[in-house]
């Protein structure tokens, strides 16, 4: 569990110090330094909603389902993958509620999430590390499961064929 927390707090520290450079050099919303002009530009967004902008102003909703959500992936990791000892499923956990409290701490603090990853060559939502780390950790999250499901369907196919060669031993 140890190297759960360092890993969520690595990207909290990342997350806010980004959001940190963010603030200081691009102090009011609007504010954009392109990167590579019309590809990518670091934009900065004051989000109050939840991904993407959607519901507005509904914060204590956010800060809420962020709560469970991450006690929920925190006892699961403790409980669950730590059992298992699945690194992956250890590390897309850790991403996912590293970022889950990025968020929540620039919702506590400022009121909104500071968004700031433009890319504009594909005409997207401006995003942030946070949600970044929350994105890649839940497509890890979900290749784990679905390769523990098939290494389980597997096991339970191997242990009835071998049932079946145990009963089919050729004695009447």
């Amino acid at each position: 569990m140890l190297v759960f927390a360092i890993i969520a707090a690595a990207v909290v520290i990342v997350d806010q110090v980004s959001k940190y450079l963010i603030s200081v050099n691009l102090p009011e919303p609007g504010d954009t330094i392109p990167v590579i002009k019309d590809v990518l530009h670091l934009t900065r967004v004051n989000n109050e909603g939840a991904a993407f902008g959607m519901l507005s102003n509904q914060r204590w909703i956010f800060m809420v389902l962020s709560v469970v959500a991450i006690i929920g992936l925190t006892v699961w990791a403790a409980v669950y993958i730590v059992k298992t000892k699945n690194t992956w499923m250890l590390l897309s956990a850790a991403f996912v509620v590293g970022g889950g409290i990025g968020n929540m701490v620039d919702r506590i603090w400022h009121g909104y999430v500071i968004d700031f990853i433009d890319c504009r060559f594909i005409n997207f939502y401006v995003f942030n590390v946070a949600d970044s780390f929350v994105t890649i950790g839940c497509i890890l999250l979900v290749i784990c499961l679905v390769v523990e499901e098939i290494k389980g369907i597997r096991a339970r196919k191997a242990a009835e064929a071998e049932e079946e060669d145990g009963e089919d031993d050729g004695t009447v």
